[in-house]
């Protein structure tokens, strides 16, 4: 008997002042530029770094070494200075910290190295006091860490702190690099392997590849061009890593957003990794809730980049969308699981929304409504 726990659906629309990402690429506009040309930031690289190994496919903003200071820090400092002035981290100016590696590849080198200033930032709470002493945020921070949905949970907790009136503005700040620890993780599951990944596409062997991202967002309750209008959530707490066969996870938090968006014209951005059973299963679904919307994912460019890819692919969405040309799944060639996913780029005009999606270990579902006026 599998244990379905009863999805979370939540509309209070939620304006976007201010949102950005960091991929290797360069910035939001950079990437969805990138994208559009076909691009593909993955490399086959040793997946244990200086260390060696088979090699895999990896999308990095410099080498994977673990160094001190971090090497996360040194990428995300000249990236800070993107945010808008706030008084962030105070009562009314909350921000959100959503990871799901934090400074974890810190801890292994520890046990390599034994160079204890690597535990200065090896746990989340001390990666994150790292940022506030480096960003100069006070002391309402928030962090959240689910694997791959985490960038979903801060946005909603910050669209919900707005609702409810008890801040003004909210910061919702992501990052996740890619790590000799987490890169071997992924490669003993034998999903991080020698191939490129192909999202959505139908052959014989899946295959995933990892990135390094970084994102941000400032949300407020100011109407703006962009807004989340909805956000839908649902874990299957089936297994540890695979979803119930019948897909009735990715179903339940798909039929809750479709809710959302109500009859407008959507396409969808989807979790699309590169897998096999959870990239049909997830397309299969998408295509019956959304029959008429293109689907696509950029995972096969930018690698997967973990617990903050919801907030780094939101931000190439909404470039892309103010560029006019949504950019089509990069890396995918063959046959695919649905019709309904688009290889080419496409134009995002006569589009009143997108469906953002991320899916996590454990059966863990989140979608998001992104919508333009």
């Amino acid at each position: 008997m599998a244990l379905l726990m009863t999805p979370v659906a939540e509309q209070f629309p939620t304006g976007i002042e201010a949102c950005d990402c960091l991929t290797p690429f360069g910035s939001a506009q950079e990437t969805a530029a990138a994208l559009v040309a076909g691009r593909r930031a993955l490399q086959l690289t040793p997946v244990l770094g200086r260390d060696g190994g088979d090699l895999v496919p990896l999308a990095l903003l410099s080498a994977m070494d673990e160094v001190v200071p971090p090497r996360w820090i040194t990428a995300l400092n000249p990236f800070c200075a993107k945010v808008p002035a706030g008084n962030w981290g105070s009562a009314r100016e909350p921000v959100i910290v959503t990871s799901s590696n934090f400074g974890v590849g810190s801890l292994y080198a520890h046990t390599r190295e034994k160079d204890v200033r690597h535990l200065e930032h090896g746990t989340p709470f001390a990666a994150v006091n790292l940022l506030r002493r480096e960003f100069g945020w006070g002391e309402e921070v928030t962090i959240f860490s689910h694997a791959c949905v985490t960038a979903h949970l801060g946005l909603l907790h910050a669209a919900r702190l707005l609702n409810a009136r008890l801040a003004d503005r909210v910061l919702v700040f992501t990052f996740d690099f890619v790590s000799p620890f987490v890169a071997g993780g992924f490669h003993s599951l034998k999903i991080l392997n020698g191939l490129m990944p192909a999202p959505y596409q139908v052959r014989d062997a899946g295959a995933i590849g990892l990135g390094d991202g970084a994102a941000f967002a400032v949300l407020s309750r100011e109407a703006g061009p962009f807004k989340l209008s909805g956000h839908a959530l649902h874990n299957e707490m089936y297994h540890f890593t695979n979803n119930q066969a019948d897909g009735a996870g990715f179903a339940a938090c798909a039929s809750e957003v479709a809710r959302t968006v109500a009859g407008r014209r959507v396409w969808v951005k989807g979790h699309g990794t590169g897998t096999l059973e959870s990239g049909r299963l997830e397309a299969q679904v998408l295509a019956k809730q959304f029959p008429e919307a293109p689907l696509v994912s950029w995972k096969g460019s930018l690698g997967h980049t973990l617990g903050s890819c919801g907030l780094v692919e939101l931000a190439v969405a909404i470039a892309a969308w103010r560029a006019g040309k949504i950019p089509g799944t990069v890396g995918t060639e063959g046959p695919t699981f649905t019709t309904q996913v688009q290889k080419e780029n496409f134009a995002s005009a006569g589009f009143e929304g997108a469906v953002l999606t991320s899916n996590a270990f454990g059966g863990a579902h989140a979608a998001m409504l992104l919508t333009h006026e």
